[in-house]
């Protein structure tokens, strides 16, 4: 394969034109002795109107000056040629941000146009192909490009925004320092890290989505409420249906958008209906054009209280402001329960409780001292410098215990984890270490907050099904008993098995949800832990209008044809041949000896005319 290092040395060859040109105007002029004078008036005549070009004569000079701009061409333009087992590496790493998805036919076609380019004048290509997620996926590695395209159609982006730094970092430490790495996406970029290049396939559409849902209890039914946003300037109108389970479809109802601006559906949930999916009409990014939905349903906490009327009040304050937590008459049902601590029957509960202190003796004096709160999730924010708290009985507090709230050296509140035994389950308890009644703590919405977030720990904790919406890889925590697996399982929109998988057994499972939108299911053995229904809503990959076209790839450098060529050892003899060819086009034109007037020749040189042509 030869290549040519400096293919500007071509325009040398305009000097063949030139040099035709210089001999179509260039001839030299003959002396004709003639024995008469009426020709000249003739030959006169000819000379005025004759020819500015003439035929082109054959000559040696011709001839050697065409070869000289042949060999001046070749010198000029560098030749080089290939060397027997040079490689060029090649990292693509591909975008796998979900808007690529409406790019991947032009991302083809582009990677079928520059692959070639970017192999130059090496003997063999090694392409890899790299995904920008987290865990930097290989999709293909090897020297086939056809191979390497048909595994592109395979390709499915569907990711959030990402950081492309550590799979080009990546890509670079597969191809060397003297590979090549390109970053494929749709969003043009001013730099890229480790001297990646550029390859932007997007361009501007026009897409409407649903960005989240919500859902409330009205009159006894679930009403959902779907938030569907217009991301082009430009309006747009839509249509929405529902497809129920069994894949009957409500009429669909069309609504208009304003260019960049949001509208509202809202409609009862099927009250027989495990499942829904809401639908609209489709555009190119399809992502976000269905919504599934289940009935939300969370787990329910039994809350217990005893028969102190300042705990049934809180009790009955929680039990308003909280969803999912009855209030229930039995302890030992109770999943919490609101205590008192009595200093002559000091036994506490061993499961979650919320343990206050009971002093019936003479209020004391109010305590003294700054109040400060410890880094925890439970009062973290909250402003406790209002609180008032008169001195009484205190708990007593075990080295394990974990401090949340001081006033001076004083534990005001604590929290307390309670390990499983033969005879207990375990649980959690947090302890308020002063009495409620002498205190202005039910006043104070630091307080109340502090409790909600204990129920909802409580809930996390509590082994029980719920349902719920997800979106797309979202992080998900789920309670479990650690003896035995987990299976998830992963339905498409259409309710279709489309994967499933074991979780080890564990108190706490933690997983990621699907990162293409549909169901999940999670059971442990017979119980049912988790039915979700999971939705793409990530705005910014919606929104098209920051995409379109760039590249920075280029070719091969000046350092790739180096490297992979070996120049021409024979340039010495091709310039020794064009001064050859110069000298000999030098000899043969330079003027020769006149020629001798022929002795037979009668007429003397005065009494004969000359005429030049």
């Amino acid at each position: 394969m030869l290549t040519l290092a400096n293919p500007a040395g071509l325009w040398a060859l305009l000097g063949i034109p030139a040099v035709l040109a210089i001999h179509f105007l260039q001839r030299r002029a003959k002396d004709l002795p003639i024995s008469t004078l009426f020709l000249l008036e003739k030959t006169q005549r000819e000379s005025i109107s004759g020819r500015r070009f003439d035929r082109l004569m054959n000559s040696v000079p011709l001839w050697m000056q065409l070869l000289a701009v042949l060999l001046l061409t070749w010198i000029l333009a560098e030749p080089r040629y290939q060397k027997a087992r040079s490689t060029q590496r090649v990292a693509v790493v591909l975008d796998a941000s979900a808007s690529m998805s409406v790019f991947k036919d032009a991302l083809k076609e582009a990677l079928t146009r520059e692959l070639p380019d970017l192999q130059g004048p090496a003997a063999a290509l090694e392409l890899t192909l790299l995904e920008s997620t987290g865990d930097l996926a290989k999709l293909y590695t090897g020297d086939s490009t056809d191979e390497a395209l048909a595994r592109l159609d395979e390709w499915n982006p569907t990711s959030g925004l990402v950081d492309p730094t550590a799979a080009l970092r990546l890509g670079r430490s597969l191809v060397g320092r003297e590979g090549t790495v390109v970053y494929a996406t749709d969003t043009p970029h001013e730099a890229l890290p480790f001297d990646a290049r550029l390859l932007a396939v997007g361009e501007p559409v026009d897409n409407v989505g649903i960005t989240g849902v919500r859902f409330e209890r009205k009159e006894g039914a679930i009403v959902w409420t779907a938030v569907v946003r217009n991301y082009s300037d430009a309006p747009a109108t839509r249509s929405w249906s529902l497809t129920l389970p069994d894949g009957k479809r409500t009429e669909p109802k069309s609504f208009e958008l304003d260019g960049g601006s949001l509208a509202s559906l809202q409609a009862a949930f099927p009250t027989e209906a495990e499942r829904v999916v809401l639908e609209l009409s489709p555009d190119r990014f399809t992502l976000d054009d269905r919504m599934p939905m289940v009935a939300p349903s969370p787990k329910v906490i039994g809350l217990f209280s005893s028969t102190s009327p300042e705990f049934a009040k809180l009790a009955e304050r929680m039990v308003r402001s909280l969803d999912a937590v009855e209030p229930t008459n039995d302890a030992s049902l109770a999943d919490l329960a609101l205590v008192s601590y009595d200093p002559l029957a000091p036994v506490l509960p061993d499961g979650n409780a919320a343990v206050f202190v009971n002093d019936d003796t003479r209020a004391g004096s109010y305590l003294k001292g700054g109040i400060v709160a410890e880094a925890h999730p439970l009062v973290a924010g909250l402003n406790w410098q209002s609180l008032l708290v008169r001195e009484s009985i205190q708990l007593e507090r075990r080295p394990t215990d974990d401090v949340l709230l001081w006033q001076d050296t004083r534990p005001l509140i604590f929290l307390r984890d309670l390990q499983p035994t033969e005879d207990s389950a375990g649980g959690r308890q947090l302890c308020f270490n002063f009495d409620l009644r002498k205190s202005n703590a039910a006043q104070q919405p630091a307080f109340i907050i502090c409790l909600h977030r204990f129920v909802e720990s409580i809930r996390d904790r509590k082994v029980a099904q719920v349902r719920m919406s997800l979106e797309t890889s979202q992080p998900v925590q789920l309670a479990a008993r650690a003896e035995t697996p987990v299976t998830l399982s992963q339905l498409d929109l259409d309710g279709r098995a489309s994967g499933s998988r074991t979780l080890p057994p564990a108190q706490l499972l933690r997983f990621r949800a699907p990162e293409v939108p549909g169901f999940v299911k999670v059971r442990q053995g017979d119980t049912k832990l988790l039915d979700a229904a999971v939705y793409f809503a990530d705005t910014r990959e919606a929104d098209f209008r920051g995409c379109d076209t760039d590249s920075s790839l280029g070719g091969s450098g000046a350092a790739a044809i180096e490297r992979h060529t070996e120049q021409d050892h024979w340039w010495r003899l091709w310039l020794l041949l064009l001064l050859a060819a110069l000298l000999v086009s030098w000899y043969f034109s330079k003027d020769g000896p006149r020629e001798k007037a022929e002795p037979s020749d009668p007429a003397p040189e005065s009494s004969t005319p000359k005429v030049t042509a």
